[in-house]
């Protein structure tokens, strides 16, 4: 069984919500702050990617 990739998001906000996306299914509430030196962060829980759109363009 294969695994499928952790999602990335690009967002406009520095700061972002993360709950999984699954309803009860996924995992509780947590606030991400994006480095304004990086612009991405990546959850804890679920590994989604945040990518602020200022650096949408630097990833692959």
């Amino acid at each position: 069984m294969s695994k499928t990739a952790p999602e990335t998001k690009i967002v406009s906000a520095w700061r972002v919500a993360c709950d999984g996306g699954d309803g009860a299914l996924g995992h509780p509430r947590v606030w991400l702050s994006i480095p304004k030196d990086t612009g991405v962060v990546v959850c804890g829980y679920c590994d989604a990617r945040y990518v602020h759109e200022d650096f949408a363009d630097q990833q692959t």
